[in-house]
This record gives structure tokens, sequence and C-alpha cells, in this order.
């Protein structure tokens, strides 16, 4: 069952959308705080999200913008403010189909499973990870907190990796200098510490402190909260808008 996240602050055109869709055996959510839609998004980890333009706080543009940092899901942005300007600038942000109020349900519809047919018939991999508001790219090894970016070396980003997919689990060393060493990275238990080390300045750097936590005689820990995986099927394209337009955006 494939999951569609609606970002619309019209709760009678939410809900109406939500229920239609229901019907054709999609799970539906609406979002509940567009303050932070984003975290929504990951929580929920839809396969496609219906996005309005016109939001209070950050408009439709600024959240395809921050969708798209993470993801590739395709976004159809539903909105009354149909001049060409709006429909090129969706466009332009990543969106992947534009339909104007007021519309119909069913032409929605078709519009929806056609994207979903297009885009899922490749399948999709994991290829980010969420935790506390950092987001470890699987494809760059670079890790991004609060708009700060460090790169990892490859055996920093197999530790980070590993601790992060067993998050609230004490990972041994043995177990992370095995994993290590199936990507032809032979490290010794000294080694190991070193790499530790290192990896914990760099998240110190970014601002993201006493993450790894240290069982003495055991492992590493990581502690849970807030893991969510993302969903992606193409590597890095993101699109580049200047931030003097950024600006404009918040307010239009």
């Amino acid at each position: 069952m494939y999951k569609i996240l609606i970002v619309e602050d019209d709760q009678t055109i939410a809900q109406t959308v939500a229920m239609h869709l229901e019907k054709w055996n999609y799970k539906t959510k609406t979002t509940e705080d567009l303050k932070n839609v984003l975290q929504e998004f990951l929580a929920f980890e839809p396969e496609l999200v219906i996005l309005d333009i016109m939001l209070p706080f950050f408009n439709g543009f600024y959240w395809c913008q921050k969708i798209r940092e993470v993801s590739k899901v395709p976004i159809v942005f539903l909105s009354s403010a149909n001049d060409n300007m709006n429909i090129v600038m969706a466009m332009n942000m990543g969106a992947d189909e534009f339909i104007e109020k007021p519309f119909d349900l069913t032409v929605l519809t078709a519009k929806v499973q056609a994207l979903l047919r297009r885009t899922y018939s490749f399948g999709g991999t994991t290829n980010a990870i969420e935790y506390k508001g950092a987001l470890l790219n699987l494809n760059d090894a670079v890790l991004t907190y609060q708009e700060q970016r460090v790169e990892l070396t490859k055996n920093e980003f197999r530790i980070l990796q590993i601790l992060l997919e067993n998050v609230g689990k004490i990972v041994s060393r043995d177990t992370i200098m095995e994993r290590l060493w199936e990507n032809d990275s032979f490290v010794d238990d000294n080694t190991l510490t070193v790499n530790v080390t290192r990896l914990r300045k760099k998240l110190e750097s970014i601002g993201m402190t006493d993450v790894i936590r240290t069982k003495k005689g055991i492992g590493y820990l990581v502690n849970y909260e807030n893991l969510k995986s993302i969903y992606k099927r193409t590597s890095d394209a993101d699109l580049y808008v200047s931030g003097c337009v950024w600006n404009l955006f918040r307010y239009i």
C-alpha cells in the first residue's frame, strides 16, 4: 500500500482528498504541524506528497526544496495560484505535477496513479539516514546538521552508519571491525579507537555532541530518538536557488 502525505492548510480539501484516495487503497496522512512539514515527512515516509503552495509559516516552494534535499519522492502541487510563474517555479523546484484548484478528484487520482507507476516500477532504495535532525547521506558519506556539512572518511562513514542502523543498541567493537573488514578496511582494535575519536570530533564540529557513547569493555551506543530512513531513487541532483529568491519564497 502506497503512502501519501497531504500538505494542505484547508482541512476541508485535505480531508476530502485523503478520504477519496483511501477509497483507492492508498494510506494517507494530512499534515498536522505546518511548521514542521519535513519532520512529518520523515516520520511518515510517504511514497508521494501532495503539496499546496499557499501555506502558513513557509510556503510550498520552501517545503518542496527541503524535501528535495533528502528525497526524490514524486511531489504534486495543488494550488489556486495557477499563473505561469508559479507553475514554472514549481516545476523548477522539483515538482512532478501541478494541478489547479478547483480540481476533479478523478483527475487527481489518475495523475497520482501515473506518477506512482512511473516512479516505483523500478523500485526504491534507502540511501539516507536521519537522526535527531542530522542526515547521513549514504551516497557520498556526507553528514548534514543544521545546514552544516562534514565529509567523513570511509571508515568514519561505515562506523556511523552501523551505529545509526542500530540506534538504542550496543554494537560491539568486534561487530564494527567485522563490518569494516567486509569493505576491505582491515582495522585492528587501536585503529578502531582512533577512527571513533576522529568521528566524534567531526560530529562535535557541527554541533552534535555526546552522540556516540562508549560502553566500556563492550562497544558503542547511539541513543534512540527520531530515527528515520528516507527513500530516494537517484543520487543528489538537487536544484539550486539563490538565497535572495528563497527569501522571497517565504512571503509568497
